[in-house]
C-alpha cells in the first residue's frame, strides 16, 4: 500500500515547503487536462490533505469510478492561458493577432502557457489553483487589481462591485478572483497586474505573498 508521501513522490521526512512544491507538481501531472486521470488526481489531493492532517501511514486508495463519456456540448468552459511576463522575452505584444498561436508553438512551460477547464460556479482564479497554479491575487474580493487578466477571446463575468473603471473593462481587463467564464472558450493573458494603468489599483506585495503561502 502507498503512503501519502509515496503518492507525492516524497521522503517521509520532507518539510512543509517540500510537501507543498511536490503537491503542485504532482497535481498538474495527474490532472486529466494534462494527460492524467481523475482517479490519480483524486489520489494526489487526498494524499496532500492526509499529510496536512498528520496522517503518514499507508492506506488503501479507492478504485476509480467508471464515468460516462461527456458530450462536448456538456463540457466545462475551456481556458487557454498565457503569462504576461513571457511576452517581452519572446518579442511578443498583447496586440499580436496570432499571440496564442505563437505561444502554442513556443514549447513554453505549463506555468506560462496551457489550457484547463473551469468547473461550474468556480472563478477563474479558483480553477487555476485547483489545477496547481499560483496566479497572483491579494484581496480575492474584487477590491484590487492584483489578480487582473486580459480576456483576448471569450468573456469573463464581472460583478457590479469591482474596482476597474469602464475604460479598462472595455479593453477586456477582468478580475480572475471574482470572474466566472460566461463563454465556452476563453483566451486570457494573466499576471498583468504590472501594466501601468493598474498601478494605483494594486495592493502592496505583502498581502499577496501571505495569501499565496497560506
Amino acid at each position: 500500500m502507498d503512503s501519502p508521501f509515496d503518492v507525492l513522490h516524497l521522503d517521509p521526512g520532507a518539510d512543509d515547503e517540500a510537501v507543498k512544491q511536490a503537491y503542485r507538481r504532482r497535481v498538474k501531472e495527474a490532472h486529466p487536462d494534462h494527460g492524467g486521470s481523475k482517479a490519480e488526481f483524486q489520489r494526489v489531493r487526498a494524499a496532500y490533505e492526509a499529510i496536512k492532517a498528520g496522517e503518514t501511514l499507508p492506506k488503501s486508495w479507492p478504485e476509480p469510478e467508471v464515468e460516462e463519456e461527456t458530450e462536448p456540448e456538456d463540457q466545462d468552459p475551456l481556458v487557454e492561458y498565457l503569462d504576461y511576463e513571457v511576452l517581452a522575452d519572446n518579442g511578443w505584444e498583447l496586440t499580436d493577432e496570432d499571440l496564442f498561436e505563437k505561444a502554442a508553438a513556443a514549447n513554453l512551460d505549463s506555468e506560462d502557457y496551457g489550457e484547463f477547464r473551469v468547473e461550474e460556479r468556480d472563478t477563474l482564479l479558483e480553477a487555476a489553483e485547483e489545477h496547481g497554479f499560483t496566479w497572483p491575487f491579494s484581496c480575492r474580493g474584487g477590491a484590487c487589481a492584483n489578480c487582473a487578466v486580459i480576456v483576448v477571446e471569450g468573456d469573463l463575468s464581472l460583478p457590479v462591485s469591482h474596482v476597474l473603471p469602464s475604460e479598462m473593462t472595455d479593453r477586456g481587463i477582468r478580475l480572475s478572483c471574482v470572474g466566472e467564464p460566461i463563454t465556452d472558450d476563453l483566451k486570457v493573458v494573466y499576471n498583468v497586474k504590472h501594466l501601468p494603468d493598474l498601478d494605483e489599483l494594486r495592493l502592496p506585495p505583502g498581502p499577496y505573498e501571505w495569501a499565496s503561502d497560506d
